[in-house]
């Protein structure tokens, strides 16, 4: 008889053990392990989708075993849905006779969309089990959602299935203006701090009006949204100083992500802008984290924009842009961006005061603070840079410069720095950055040396007194209180914050 090739005889041997069409299993006896008792789904809005979430089930014994259920203790009316090892079950709540091989684990991942009528009205949490097997075999897995009742900004939606999309100022936007008039919620020109605010798309200012937030709102954007604000209207946000951790008094603007994989995610969503001609914008108190930009200026009218204790952190582009603007900046903390802190190009006029200015992205190629009077390509290419003072500020980064200036002929460039650390390793011999000679562009200047700040990664830019930065700057430029509300010793530190000891 001619031999069969070994090769050919294990394949003839996994095909007969592979004809096994089901599995001898025991019954489950209430040992399964799990990778966590209890799920936190974290927070959520109301009506809106939560992350999808995990959970990892053991079978430690060596006992191939049938789970006769899975399934919500809430059943059908869970407002949770999950699915096992890739099966949907019934409508995704109920599971029965689900196999799990002796040393062997499954996956279920779990998701979540409730109204806040469904929450505890107590503590907005939703909660629900779910349970494996029943009677004195019951095990339970706990799971916690925190739900949060919002205003919901968005285009309006047609009969015809459109959705509301109009070219907002010369630089034809698209986005939708904000109604002072809204059936459901209300006046949208003035947010409150009774509920947050979750924006979809681009809302705009419409021309004429002001859209005014009050001490303590929060305003959450959507992927690829953010406010515009037009030729001839307004923003003003009139945050004030909070006296808890949890700054109940700032106004936030951050991206609708609320779980906690987000909190440091650049780019979650677009910008604040402001258009050429927008008019008597103030901010106060306001903190910026994860836009692409954080603030967006384009032209002005001759009116200054006011910013005032202002944190701005893990911009995708810039924390602040600024092109031909009039801005006057009073305690601004940028921390991160993928290109510049502070972009002021095209020339404009800024004064910035008692600012902190510190770039360490993931490179260390991109500027804290970039000045320049022309835009390649613009016409005319270049714009009197009329004023760009910085007073008892640090700039600081990982970049080997960590500020540059730009200019050519044709336009003003006017600059000067008074007690301001900053880091500069470039050219001694360009005349633009004559630190210790050029007493008209720059006086008690501390040059690269570390500011010490607490905690970079964790947006903690303030000082102690170990900093070279501690009672180094000009009484001249003092501004009362830092920017959370402390008030300056004498003579002042540099930077936004009056020194203090670390947390331990």
């Amino acid at each position: 008889m001619r031999p069969i090739p070994l090769l050919s005889f294990f394949i003839l041997i996994l095909s007969i053990c592979s004809c096994r069409a089901d599995f001898e299993t025991t019954a489950s006896s209430g040992k399964l392990q799990f990778s966590r008792d209890t799920i936190y789904l974290d927070t959520v809005f109301t009506d809106i989708s939560s992350s999808t979430y995990n959970l990892k089930v053991y079978n430690r014994s060596k006992n191939d075993i049938n789970i006769p259920i899975i399934q919500f203790q809430k059943g059908l009316n869970s407002k949770y849905r999950m699915t096992v090892d890739g099966m949907s079950g019934t409508e995704g709540k109920i599971f029965n006779n689900v196999t799990l091989l002796a040393k062997d684990s499954l996956y279920i991942f779990i998701e979540t969309t409730a109204n806040i009528a469904d929450a505890n009205p107590t503590d907005f949490l939703y909660t629900d089990e779910i349970q494996f097997d029943n009677g004195s075999n019951l095990q339970e897995i706990h799971l916690v959602t925190l739900i949060q009742d919002a205003h919901f900004i968005f285009p309006k939606r047609f009969e015809d299935g459109t959705t509301e999309t109009q070219a907002i100022g010369t630089e034809k936007i698209e986005g939708f203006y904000l109604d002072e008039n809204d059936p459901i919620n209300g006046d949208e020109l003035h947010f409150t701090n009774q509920k947050p605010y979750v924006i979809y798309g681009y809302a705009a200012v419409p021309e004429g009006k002001t859209l005014i937030m009050d001490a303590g709102s929060r305003v959450y954007f959507h992927a690829n949204s953010g406010l515009v604000v037009p030729e001839n209207a307004s923003l003003n946000i009139n945050g004030d100083v909070s006296t808890t951790a949890q700054m109940e008094n700032e106004v936030f603007f951050e991206g609708d992500r609320l779980e906690p994989d987000f909190s440091e995610v650049p780019g979650q969503w677009g910008t604040i802008y402001f258009l050429n001609g927008s008019t008597n914008n103030t901010i106060n108190h306001l903190t910026i984290k994860n836009a692409t930009i954080g603030l967006l200026f384009k032209g002005n009218d001759n009116t200054t924009v006011n910013i005032k204790n202002t944190q701005i952190y893990n911009s995708a582009n810039y924390g602040i842009l600024a092109e031909n603007a009039k801005i006057n900046g009073e305690n601004i903390v940028v921390n991160t961006a993928g290109e510049v802190g502070l972009g002021c190009f095209y020339g404009g006029d800024y004064t910035f005061t008692h600012c902190t200015f510190n770039n360490y992205w993931n490179s260390s190629t991109q500027l804290s603070v970039s000045i320049s009077n022309f835009k390649t390509g613009a016409t005319p290419e270049t714009k009197d840079l009329t004023a760009a003072k910085f007073n008892n500020c640090i700039i600081y980064g990982s970049n080997f410069n960590a500020f540059a200036l730009n200019k050519k002929t044709g336009a003003t460039f006017e600059y000067q720095f008074d007690n301001c650390l900053f880091k500069y390793n470039g050219s001694t011999t360009d005349p633009d950055y004559q630190f210790t000679t050029d007493t008209n562009h720059y006086n008690g200047i501390i040059l690269n040396k570390n500011p010490k700040f607490e905690n970079i990664a964790q947006n903690k830019l303030n000082i102690d007194g170990t900093s070279p930065a501690f009672a180094k700057g000009n009484p001249d430029y003092l501004i009362p209180l830092d920017v959370v509300g402390i008030t300056r010793t004498l003579p002042p530190d540099l930077g936004a914050y009056q020194s203090k000891p670390f947390t331990p």
